[in-house]
């Protein structure tokens, strides 16, 4: 019976998918882009969604007279909205919405319309219309909504991979930091919100108290985001989720301009990679907290995250790979880092995991307030080979790491690395002292032998065009080579 449901539910998810994403080429072939499809997307389904909660589970709606569903496609006289009316209206609505407070504030965020043609706004809306999105089983809403998104993070134009981080790892790193219902969690680099929604998800199937269940919707989960249309993103995924109240869990702001407002329990995040972008405001300027000035994006967030957190408070960063091995400010914070907070793990993923090309990255674990004994390592990478299209990285590829890492009886690690016995073992500790005794402190440490390292199929392709262009080159040298000696041959023999 389960398995029916379960396929149920795959089926309808695939083809509501499928519906959506066929909609996005309709629109795209009207000058209208993804993320902008997107953005509409998600102010017409909040609309929806909305009515639904009122009109089928009996909450009332929050949005003024005006703004509802019932107003976008039906006029006082209940007469069906169309053409250049349609498009006054939605934009009336818009104008209303994003002005207000709270949850719907964040998710109206700077909305303006990006349909022209009336014709397309009136499909799309009759699509969002055709559906009940509230009441699809488990999480069905909140799981199109994010396929729909990752099915363009391919896509580089579109700019949207960048926000994602694969759920198989954020489900991993939730496992493993293991956020209580009592904890407050936050994010301050959120995106779409994948790490709160897996946060609570985690939460909630620990307790039956609504009590407690109320307070984590409302007040355990927090996020922040610079770019507006993704605090829109974040605020509608939570709200499919039923997350948020009158205020929202979600902030559109730069994290990293001023001190932490709250210092949280857990901090779960992946946030952006390179430098700071340019124009942005000079945060050795704004902050006195930090441990070093530096311009590195990452190392922003890592310092200002260290100091988000409470007393035994403990986190989950993905950061790139010079973060492991910097010098400089990196150099200094890994030493802050090792002196008062305990990175006790490290896991080291591979390439191809990524909707970027060629990112390499590590999740860094830690807690605040006690020094550094020993790191242990686990490398997923050297011999790991992962795609997005054929060879996606799953949750069971990463249950290895899970056991290794003994969430809440951490004293019961064992190795799996073995000098002798087992030189090629993930699983491996080395003392702190070890550590600070590397050169620039690096964290950068590998030991498992990669005799047979196949590159991915785009990296390869590469190294041949390489490769034949420097045959080439050194083809025409010989070529010329030649040419001079058979001259001067020839010379020799006047």
């Amino acid at each position: 019976m389960a398995k029916a449901k379960k396929e149920k539910t795959q089926k309808s998810e695939v083809s509501l998918t499928k519906k959506v994403w066929n909609m996005a080429n309709v629109l795209s072939s009207a000058g209208v882009g993804f993320t902008d499809y997107i953005t509409q997307l998600t102010y017409i389904l909040f609309l929806k969604m909305d009515n639904e909660r009122e009109e089928i589970i009996g909450i009332p709606s929050t949005l003024p007279e005006g703004c509802r569903w019932n107003d976008l496609i039906k006029d006082k006289n209940g007469k069906e909205i169309i053409g250049e009316d349609l498009i006054n209206k939605y934009e009336k609505i818009l104008d209303t919405l994003k002005n207000k407070d709270g949850l719907v504030g964040a998710i109206f965020t700077k909305a303006t319309n990006k349909i022209s043609q009336a014709s397309k706004l009136e499909t799309l809306i009759d699509m969002v219309g055709a559906e009940n999105w509230y009441l699809t089983e488990g999480d069905l809403k909140g799981a199109i909504y994010e396929e729909i998104l990752e099915r363009n993070g391919s896509d580089s134009k579109s700019g949207a991979g960048q926000y994602f981080t694969p759920r198989s790892l954020i489900q991993a790193m939730v496992d493993v930091v293991d956020p209580q219902v009592t904890e407050t969690v936050a994010d301050p680099a959120c995106g779409t919100g994948g790490f709160l929604l897996a946060a609570f998800e985690h939460m909630k199937k620990q307790t039956n108290d609504q009590k407690k269940l109320t307070d984590l919707k409302t007040n355990k989960l927090s996020g922040a985001d610079i770019t507006p249309l993704v605090v829109t993103l974040a605020s509608m995924n939570l709200y499919l989720h039923d997350i948020g109240s009158e205020t929202t869990p979600i902030k559109c702001m730069d994290s990293l301009e001023k001190q932490p407002e709250h210092l949280v329990d857990v901090i779960l995040a992946n946030p952006p990679f390179g430098e700071r972008p340019e124009g942005a405001s000079d945060i050795s300027a704004m902050r006195d907290d930090l441990i070093v000035a530096t311009k590195n994006n990452q190392l922003n967030f890592l310092q200002h995250m260290m100091k988000m957190l409470k007393p035994k408070g403990r986190a989950g960063i993905v950061v790139p790979d010079n973060v492991l091995f910097e010098d400089g400010a990196g150099e200094k914070i890994r030493k802050e880092l090792l002196a008062n907070y305990n990175l006790h793990t490290i896991l080291r993923l591979p390439s191809g995991i990524f909707y970027a090309n060629g990112v390499k990255a590590n999740v860094l674990f830690f807690e605040n307030g006690s020094p550094t004994k020993e790191v242990w390592f686990y490398d997923y990478r050297i011999g790991i080979h992962h795609t997005l299209k054929r060879n996606k990285m799953t949750r069971e590829n990463l249950q290895d790491f899970v056991d290794c890492y003994c969430s809440g009886h951490m004293q019961d690690r064992k190795e799996t690395w073995s000098e002798e016995e087992n030189p090629n073992g993930r699983w491996r500790k080395f003392k702190v002292e070890d550590i600070l005794a590397r050169d620039k402190t690096s964290l950068d440490i590998k030991w498992i032998k990669d005799d047979e390292e196949i590159l991915p199929l785009d990296e390869l392709l590469k190294g041949i065009d390489q490769s034949q262009a420097e045959i080439s080159k050194a083809t025409a040298i010989l070529k010329d080579l030649l040419k001079d000696v058979k001259d001067d041959i020839a010379g020799e023999n006047e």
